[in-house]
This record gives C-alpha cells, structure tokens and sequence, in this order.
C-alpha cells in the first residue's frame, strides 16, 4: 500500500501519529513564564484541547481560563476588563468577514496583548493580511494539543535562549527500595558513559546518602540553595557543588537533624530551574514522601522513575503512584519501573510478571539482589560499575542511563540484564 492510499484509508491513524511526532517535540520546549491567557472557544473540540494544555507541566505558571464563545464574546468581556497576555480565539468567519468582526476586539485590546487566531480556511492570502495587521498566529482546525503550545512558545519563549537540561527523578515505592542507590549509579553512568556534565541533587536533607556513596564530605550543599531561594543563581550553585568525577558534580543533602525540614509545595523549584540551566542532565534523588513539594518536583521533571522491590506493599504504593502520577503528568510518558532486589534468599517475593500485570506497565529494568556486591560498593564509596564494570548489573545501570536520557528504545530482554530475569520468570 502506498503512503498516498494509506493516508486515504487511515486519515485518523496518520493524524495520531502526527501528534505522537508534535509529542515527542515538545520534550525540549522550555516552560512557559508567568503569563495570563484567555482562550475563546466555539467547538468542544478546541475547549477539550485547551483543556489538555491547562493542564501540562509546561504551563504550570501560566494562569489559563476557558470560555466558550467566539470573538463577539471576547469583544464583550474585555470591553470592561483588562486584556491577558495572549487572547486564544476560534471562529468560523470566513476570509471576508474575519477582519471586520474583530475590529470590536482591537479597540479595547491591549496593545501588548498577543492573539492567536484559529480558524477553518486555509487560505495563506488571510493568514498574511491577519499578520500584517498585528494577529501573532493563524492556526487551521483541527489543531492539536502540542500545536497550540507550540505557537503560545513561539511568542513568549526566547529562541535566543539556551536550552534546559534534561531532568530525571528517581523515588522508591516504599523506603529500602534502593531508589538511591539507582540514582547514584545512573547519575555516575550518564556522566561516564556520555561525557555529559551531570548534576546529582540529593533531595533527601535529613538523611540523604549520595555524599556516603561518593565519599564525599561537603561543607556546603542543597540546604544553602533552598533555604536563600534570593541569592540563588549559576554562580552561586557552583559554589555549592562536590566534584564527584570529570562530569559529575553533587549537589549534597546536610544529612543532619538539627532542624526541621518543612517545605512547601514551591520550595524546590528555583533549585529546579538554575539546575536546568547549568548541565545538560541533572538526577535528581527524591526521599519517598507524599507532600506538596515532593509533588511539585515529580511533576516539573522531564523524567519519573519508580524504584520497588517485589512484594505487595510495594506493588500498591507503586500502582498508587503511577495513577497519580499519570493524572498529574497526563501530557507525558507514563514513569519508568525499575524492579530492584529481586530474588532474595528466603524471602517470599511476588514474581516479575505478577508485579506487573496490574500496574499496566513493563519494567525498564530487573535488578538482582547481591548483597556483595552492593555491599563492596557502598562501604567504599564507589559505584558498581568501578567495583565490577563486566558485572550484568553494571551492564543494566548503562542500560537504564541510556533509557532515562531518551538515548536507546526500550527493548527486549538480554540474558542477565535488562528484563532478563522477567523472561526466565
């Protein structure tokens, strides 16, 4: 079948997958700035798009509103109100009729405030008459979710700037999972295996453990950077980071208790947002908590991964997670599942396959337990992949570097690594 005759006979297929590609653009769009947008919307089909970009990570600090109506509507609205930073308006008016009918609008509009257009004729003649007369954009139904951020990024976000960092956290469905230790090794492996500069922020204050793993003693870390949020810039950061190796740098947790440490739900943030501008990776380590801010982070990042060990209090708190995390991330892959300390000695465990079947989802990894081997690693301050680089579970950490950066597909099992044990099961 030739592409011509497979658009004909799939048109929905193709436009799926168009949006899949528009998707997967979007992973490198930097997030909004704190802008107000008002989108006016005649079908159902634009409110439930818009619905969908409102509810993006991207447009977390956008305060968005909805209302159904076209451009008299809007013309009515802000004939009594201040205008928004961007005016989103659908309308069925055709070339002829289109600039006349937003004249109303243009004489109460802001002169700052930006509109997009959208409408239903695809005549490039209009599109160059609405840009000569001020219009940011003329979008042609049926638009997507990723077009209309897209188009709202061409008008507000710098193309001039440099691009954010990758962000990966890793939590674990339950303490003891070795979330952390699966953070370290894959922050140690992005570094080592890419030459990529990585930062490792430990976000666990009172008991974080990445200083240890890395045998490292820093005076100063992310406690300095959260608590004086006003001093907080690249150069202050770099005062702040441990030199692990060539490319890693940490960001370490005090590991004390001689304060409570209470956040709220933005804390973290503006560590977030100077760590994306200063590596291109930054892992960040997440203490397994349920609070605004462990939420915020979780939903900020480019990356969740989820760390659990294989028994039913795990499996619940995972499936928990997931689902809120989906609710919370609905524009995005779903998180990752990392299996760790699989096949422990005597302890009853919940087999690969069963763990997974209810979560909906397949591991990107199965870690076996060795106690040796972690163990050497840990009482040295040193990763596995320097203790036993021809180890398999050396083999699976780059595996899970080379998934978490978007650098390889997820695939099949290989004999002791990546999913192996699952397909022995």
């Amino acid at each position: 079948m030739s592409a011509i005759e497979y658009e004909i006979k799939n048109p929905s297929e193709l436009r799926n997958a168009e949006e899949a590609v528009r998707m997967a653009d979007l992973e490198n769009m930097r997030p909004l700035p704190r802008i107000s947008v008002h989108a006016f919307c005649e079908s159902e089909a634009l409110q439930h798009v818009m619905e969908r970009c409102a509810n993006d990570r991207r447009v977390a600090k956008v305060s968005m509103r909805i209302t159904s109506g076209g451009i008299a509507a809007a013309a009515n609205m802000f004939s009594g109100a201040p205008t928004p930073n961007l005016i989103i308006l659908e309308t069925k008016a055709n070339a002829a009729n289109l600039l006349g009918e937003l004249a109303p609008l243009a004489a109460v509009c802001d002169p700052t405030t930006k509109v997009v257009i959208i409408g239903y004729y695809n005549d490039i003649g209009l599109y160059r008459e609405l840009i000569r007369n001020g219009i940011s954009e003329y979008m042609v139904q049926p638009v997507a979710m990723p077009d209309i951020l897209a188009a709202m990024a061409s008008i507000f976000v710098d193309p001039e700037a440099e691009p954010l960092g990758r962000s990966i956290a890793f939590i674990g469905s339950k303490g003891g999972t070795g979330a952390s230790t699966i953070a370290h090794n894959c922050a140690f492996g992005i570094s080592n295996l890419f030459s990529t500069e990585t930062i490792l922020a430990d976000l666990d204050l009172p008991y974080g453990t990445a200083n240890i793993d890395f045998d490292q003693d820093p005076a100063q870390g992310i406690a300095e950077a959260v608590f004086a949020p006003d001093r907080l810039d690249e150069v202050f950061l770099d005062r702040l980071l441990t030199k692990c190796s060539e490319h890693l740098s940490l960001l370490a947790a005090p590991s004390l208790l001689d304060r409570a440490y209470d956040f709220d739900g933005q804390a973290f943030q503006p560590v977030l947002d100077v760590l994306q501008r200063s590596a291109p990776v930054t892992v960040l380590d997440v203490p397994h908590a349920w609070s605004e801010w462990t939420r915020s982070v979780l939903s900020s990042v480019d990356e969740v991964v989820i760390a659990a060990v294989p028994d039913l209090a795990n499996l619940r708190n995972a499936k928990n997670m997931l689902d809120a995390l989906r609710k919370m991330r609905p524009n995005d892959r779903p998180p990752h599942l990392i299996l760790n300390q699989v096949g422990m000695p005597k302890r009853p465990e919940i087999s690969p396959s069963d763990f997974c079947e209810p979560l909906e989802i397949d591991p990107i990894a199965i870690i076996p337990f060795d106690i040796h081997l972690f163990g050497n690693a840990a009482n040295s301050g040193r990763m596995i992949s320097e203790v036993d680089p021809k180890s398999p579970t050396a083999e699976t950490f780059s595996q899970i570097s080379h998934i978490v950066t978007g650098r390889v597909a997820i695939k099949k099992a290989r004999k002791g690594g990546l999913l192996g044990l699952l397909k022995r099961k």
